[in-house]
């Protein structure tokens, strides 16, 4: 089995995973990775998570053109901004899915800092998640706000739409987009009873500790 027949399979079985367990839905939701060569295998327009097959994935050459499989998903711009802006990401994942959605529409949520720090986790995994404003799905407008971002976040919420991470590798992007739904979702359980969040102090030990990105 070549390194890429191995990428393909792992994206269809990571995939298939994140859509069993409810995370996204329907044919929502997009996942990209980097080949050995420096291209990008991409889950098709309009295809489900739960059924994706490794044979048609989109694939882009490191130049960025579309040379084999099925026509890409139209939220291109997002990924490739990612792949743009920051030069260690080996893998992006977009989901539509429910807690972090829900919290998106949330009026009190902090833009620059939308997961409550309820656990080290959260922290760990993404670091500061930026919540961006509405856009039109398939809009390249997403792309420019990610771009504006200057390599400097990991993951981003799409207001009533979705979360978006990168990630050093399928794995590690698939673990952290799961941490950001279930901060999430650990959010939403606990709004408006006053839960106790991680201290200022306690964040920065974190921070401090982990080595992690905490861009201001």
């Amino acid at each position: 089995m070549t390194l890429e027949t191995s990428l393909r399979e792992q994206i269809c079985t990571l995939a298939r995973s994140l859509f069993d367990r409810g995370l996204t839905h329907g044919s929502t939701g997009n996942i990209s990775a980097r080949t050995p060569e420096g291209g990008l295998l991409v889950s098709p327009t309009g295809t489900s998570f739960g059924r994706l097959d490794p044979g048609r994935l989109s694939r882009f050459d490191p130049s960025g053109r579309h040379i084999d499989g099925d026509a890409p998903t139209k939220e291109m711009p997002l990924h490739s901004a990612f792949y743009e802006t920051r030069s260690t990401a080996g893998a992006v994942v977009h989901l539509h899915s429910c807690h972090s959605v829900a919290l998106s529409m949330m009026p009190d949520v902090d833009s620059d800092n939308f997961l409550p720090p309820l656990t080290p986790y959260g922290l760990m995994k993404l670091g500061r998640v930026k919540l961006l404003p509405f856009f039109l799905p398939g809009d390249p407008a997403m792309g420019e706000a990610v771009r504006g971002l200057a390599g400097k976040r990991t993951a981003v919420m799409l207001a009533n739409h979705g979360p978006v991470v990168a990630g050093r590798d399928l794995e590690a992007a698939c673990n952290a987009i799961e941490e950001l739904e279930d901060t999430a979702r650990l959010a939403m359980m606990t709004r408006g009873l006053m839960p106790r969040a991680l201290t200022d102090a306690q964040v920065m030990e974190v921070v401090q500790k982990f080595d992690v990105e905490w861009e201001g």
